[in-house]
Parts: C-alpha cells; sequence; structure tokens
C-alpha cells in the first residue's frame, strides 16, 4: 500500500459528488482500482473516491476540453 500527497492538488470531478481538488492518491496494489482522497468544492467534504468515478476537470491550456458528465446541464465542451 502506497500514499501519495499531490503537490499541488489537482482539479478533478468526483461522479455523483461534484467538482474538488484530488489531494492524494491510495494504491492498495494491483488487486484494486487507485483512491483518490478529494476535497469537494461545493460542501467541503472530503471523500475517498475509486479510480473509475474521478475525472480531470477541463483545462483549456493543456488542449483538454470538458468532459460531458462534469458540465453543468446543457452545457457544451469547449
Amino acid at each position: 500500500m502506497s500514499f501519495t500527497q499531490l503537490d499541488p492538488p489537482l482539479p478533478v470531478h468526483v461522479e455523483g459528488k461534484g467538482k474538488g481538488y484530488a489531494l492524494a492518491v491510495i494504491d492498495y496494489g494491483q488487486e484494486h482500482n487507485l483512491i483518490w482522497v478529494t476535497g469537494l468544492t461545493d460542501s467541503g467534504e472530503i471523500w475517498c473516491a475509486p479510480n473509475p468515478l474521478v475525472r480531470m476537470e477541463a483545462n483549456w491550456t493543456m488542449g483538454r476540453k470538458g468532459f460531458p458528465h462534469a458540465l453543468p446541464p446543457g452545457a457544451k465542451p469547449s
């Protein structure tokens, strides 16, 4: 098992929870998903989300468009 603190934290979207910042990653080994320790922006809650539910936020500078599941209803990726 390894625990890696992210410095700086990464802006992410956790499906079903919303936007936040990934503060750390926990790796329990080859038989498990990575676990993202994420502080949510709207509620301030800290959640440990499995890898399949975590997505990077859009980043114009890096050319990463918004992902449909991470956008407000009716918005289109830019």
